[in-house]
């Protein structure tokens, strides 16, 4: 028999049910807080077998994108960041391997994109930066208002150097980013040392200075990921 034509595995389609859930969501055609079809209407809608569907349903709910209430529906979860980084969580508890994996690409990728964007940042990116600096030296004491500036920051760097397809890859692990970060912002210390951090790379921006730019982001990713290995030493 030629194999050319031979129907998708029965395994795929529960990941094609939760991609085509999660387009849904990602085009605001699904919202926080809406209830989905019941699971006979819902499967008749997307013409596939209720058990697939809900092994898809199942996935999404272990994701925290949907919450299945009991003798109620399925709800689409408020998609906090703080919940969707919750299993992100449990991944790092596992290995931490996979933390330091994280900052071994972050190195890689955001050095090389604090250069490009001392070579293409405009003033009004730079001002937009320096209201985000404000804000991380005003946080130092605030875990959570911090963590929302570095973000912020760490974005709008991202978006000024201008490189559609390193910006996609950063989008890619920014749960990955979410969740390390609200382990990392917790180390004592590390919100006023990353704060001057901070300083030194909206600094080297501003000067257009794509050297100095990647010496510093690299630093701040340095200062941080050995605060982290500080803190899983023994001796810590």
């Amino acid at each position: 028999m030629d194999k050319t034509f031979e129907p998708f595995e029965k395994a795929v389609l529960p990941k094609k049910i939760t991609t085509r859930l999660l387009s849904l969501i990602k085009e605001k055609h699904l919202k926080p807080g809406d209830k989905l079809p019941p699971e006979r209407e819902l499967a008749t809608m997307m013409q596939v077998s209720r058990p697939s569907l809900r092994e898809a349903l199942q996935a999404l709910a272990l994701m925290n994108i949907i919450e299945v209430r009991q003798g109620d529906g399925t709800y689409v979860t408020s998609l906090e960041p703080e919940l969707l980084f919750e299993p992100l969580h449990f991944v790092f508890s596992l290995d931490d391997s996979t933390l330091h994996q994280l900052f071994e690409a972050r190195k890689i990728v955001e050095v090389a994109l604090a250069d490009l964007a001392a070579q293409r940042i405009t003033a009004e990116e730079i001002a937009g930066l320096e209201a985000c600096l404000t804000q991380s030296l005003q946080a130092v004491e605030d875990p959570e208002a911090f963590l929302r500036a570095d973000l912020e920051l760490h974005k709008r760097i991202v978006a000024a150097a201008r490189n559609p397809i390193m910006q996609r890859f950063m989008d890619s692990i920014s749960q990955l980013g979410l969740a390390s970060r609200s382990r990392t912002t917790h180390i004592p210390g590390l919100l006023h040392h990353s704060a001057e951090d901070h300083c030194a790379i909206v600094a080297a921006l501003k000067r257009h200075d794509a050297e100095a730019a990647r010496e510093a982001m690299l630093d701040h990713l340095n200062h941080v990921e050995q605060r982290l290995k500080d803190l899983e030493s023994p001796q810590a």
